[in-house]
């Protein structure tokens, strides 16, 4: 059940879930409070009266008994516990009159995307657990071991092709297991595509193992790995897990590790950092509920082109060359041991197919995930990390194309630029005529750096309220203490040293403004590019579907003030999340599903932008905030 929050004297109304954090509700609904340490108590700025309902506090003893007592909180410590309504106490100038308050536009993309894109699938995965009681043998039945096994699965699954077995770890561990488990196990097998392809024994387990049974989805981003520890049985995500790809310490984008792959050694050193990241992901899962690795059954990742071939060991070097060709786009059924990955000796790894070598498997996974092959709707599939992916098309046709959007949106290449993690500046509102912030991070505790959505929040403030101008520059003519020469040219100070989690000014810079710049850019180019070439424009499309972990926390109006995102209607958007994850999860539950991505993959044309004359002139034009041509962006209005 929601709770309605009544904002006084702004007069707005929006709903919460129960608990709901009010600073971060305030935040979200365009509602200033003047804070500036993240949520975390301690400036003490962002008092307002409750005047009806009731809340959960924390911070009793923070204020004063009369205060307390007459209605005053600190939001970032109040949780919603029914409707209420707060009044936000006004801000006196020097000259004694109240500053004139104006809510902000907002909005968050509905909730009905989910479901409404991606659908429904079954729980009927790709492998399966059969326990079985074999009779031991005797001097009248002496078949071999691996005989007897094969004629307890015919007895038990009547109507299946005899299972082929390939694997020699099995064979040599066979006779043992069956022995020590007093002929008692449990035969994990992979499944065959249709029902005249045999299943395939994988593992031999001792007993029954049958409730153990768990599938491993894995996004191997540029910049992010994510996992999600998935019960097989019930479809239950039981664990996640992420944390950055131990590559990035050779290179931020997947240019600078194809080169770094090329130097000796490089190759085998990029397979075994980004291998050792899923491990420690696939631990950090595993204690999570107490399994152990060995009993994940099957693993489906995906990755871009680069990242698919790193994984495997396979050289990227001609993907940076014109052509720009792949070494393969299909990738083998491959024993995820033999890459070094904590699982059975005997588990499968699958990746994703590829398009091209800047579209890949996690673009597939996505398309996959969101069912575009299956609408006749035009629908524009973007995913927004270090590299920017575009798809658009429908069920007869697919074209996509790459963008190298730079890693700012992940935090790369931003001064205090970071994960979305604790700490991480995830919300910001700006006062119009003091310049003071209103800060929300991640966990509500003292700020210590900025995440995607937080960095898009900061850069549209800073724009509307005139503290920068739309070539990224701050205006030297406003007299104010956060504005201020640094290291890197002209910055604003978000939160001073003494109110931050490092002890140091957290600031935004030129540099940085220069940096999102082009990574918007780029993007933005990237869809006007693709759209022309089949003749097309943002008018004719009938869906844009956001994809990519930072999504989950954008503001579509904040990212359209910046030129990141389209002009159009706002109900045409629809937000899918971390897309490539989510594609391996259904593949992982649902078979049947998993064998729509062939469809998916013949539906798709690449393109290259870089050979293309049009996409450097969008870009040059799309350096500005938000773009050259504000007739692209007829709702946005600057100060002026």
């Amino acid at each position: 059940m929601e709770h309605t929050i009544h904002f006084l004297p702004d007069d707005i109304r929006v709903k919460v879930a129960p608990g709901e954090n009010l600073l971060t509700a305030a935040a979200a609904a365009g509602v200033y409070i003047h804070a500036y340490c993240g949520g975390d108590g301690v400036c003490g700025k962002c008092k307002v009266h409750l005047e009806q309902g009731e809340v959960e506090t924390d911070h009793a003893a923070t204020l004063k008994k009369a205060d307390y007592e007459q209605g005053v909180r600190l939001a970032c410590k109040t949780r919603v516990i029914s409707d209420i309504t707060i009044r936000i106490p006004e801000t006196i100038k020097a000259d004694g009159k109240a500053l004139k308050r104006e809510p902000k536009t907002t909005r968050a993309i509905s909730a009905r995307s989910l479901e409404t894109l991606v659908g429904t699938w079954q729980i009927d995965p790709p492998v399966g657990k059969l326990f079985l009681k074999l009779p031991p043998p005797s001097m009248d039945d002496n078949v071999s071991d691996m005989q007897r096994l094969m004629r307890a699965i015919k007895n038990a699954l009547p109507d299946n092709p005899e299972p082929n077995y390939d694997h020699p770890q099995l064979i040599r561990e066979l006779s043992g297991i069956l022995r020590e488990a007093d002929w008692e196990v449990t035969v994990i097998l992979l499944h065959g595509k249709g029902s005249t392809e045999p299943d395939r024994i994988i593992a031999v387990e001792a007993g029954d193992t049958t409730d153990r049974l768990y599938g491993l989805a894995i996004d191997i981003g540029t910049t992010t790995v994510n996992g999600i520890l998935i019960d097989l049985g019930s479809g239950e995500v039981i664990a996640e897990g992420s944390g950055y790809n131990g590559q990035i310490g050779y290179g931020e984008d997947v240019i600078s590790r194809m080169i770094y792959a090329a130097r000796p050694g490089g190759l085998k050193t990029l397979q075994e950092k980004v291998v050792g990241t899923i491990n420690t992901i696939i631990e950090e899962m595993c204690r999570k509920v107490v399994i152990s690795p060995s009993d994940i059954s099957y693993i489906m990742t995906a990755g871009n082109t680069v990242m698919s071939h790193l994984l495997l060991g396979i050289n990227p070097r001609y993907i940076r060359e014109a052509p720009y060709v792949p070494s393969v786009s299909q990738f083998p059924l491959t024993r995820a041991a033999e890459l070094g990955i904590m699982a059975h000796p005997s588990v499968r790894l699958f990746l994703y197919p590829c398009i091209s070598s800047y579209v890949g498997g996690d673009i597939v996974a996505g398309v996959h995930a969101c069912q575009m092959h299956k609408s006749e709707q035009i629908s524009l599939f973007i995913d927004i990390g270090t590299n920017g992916e575009i798809v658009v098309g429908n069920n007869e046709w697919m074209v996509c194309a790459a963008c190298s959007a730079g890693p700012a949106f992940e935090g790369g290449g931003i001064k205090h630029g970071m994960r979305a993690s604790q700490g991480a500046i995830e919300n910001f509102h700006i006062e119009p005529e003091t310049l003071d912030p209103m800060i929300v991070t991640i966990g509500q505790t003292k700020p210590r750096g900025i995440c995607g959505s937080g960095l898009i929040s900061i850069v549209s403030e800073l724009l509307a309220a005139g503290v920068i101008d739309p070539q990224g520059k701050f205006n030297r003519e406003l007299n104010n203490p956060r504005i201020r020469e640094g290291e890197d040219r002209w910055e604003y100070v978000l939160a001073w040293g003494q109110n931050s989690m490092t002890g140091e000014d957290i600031v935004i810079t030129e540099v940085d403004l220069d940096n999102l710049m082009r990574a918007k850019g780029a993007m933005y180019a990237g869809y006007q590019t693709l759209l022309e070439s089949v003749g097309l424009g943002f008018g004719d499309l009938d869906r844009i579907i956001l994809a990519g972990n930072f999504g989950a926390y954008i503001d579509l109006e904040r990212a359209i003030c910046i030129g990141l995102l389209p002009d159009i209607e706002r109900e045409r958007y629809y937000y899918i999340g971390n897309a490539s994850q989510l594609g391996c999860q259904i593949s992982l539950l649902d078979h049947r599903r998993f064998r729509d991505r062939v469809d998916v993959r013949k539906l798709m044309t690449n393109i290259e932008l870089s050979e293309n004359p049009d996409f450097m002139n969008h870009y040059m034009a799309a350096l500005f905030l938000p773009h050259t041509d504000m007739s692209l962006f007829p709702s946005v209005k600057l100060k002026k």
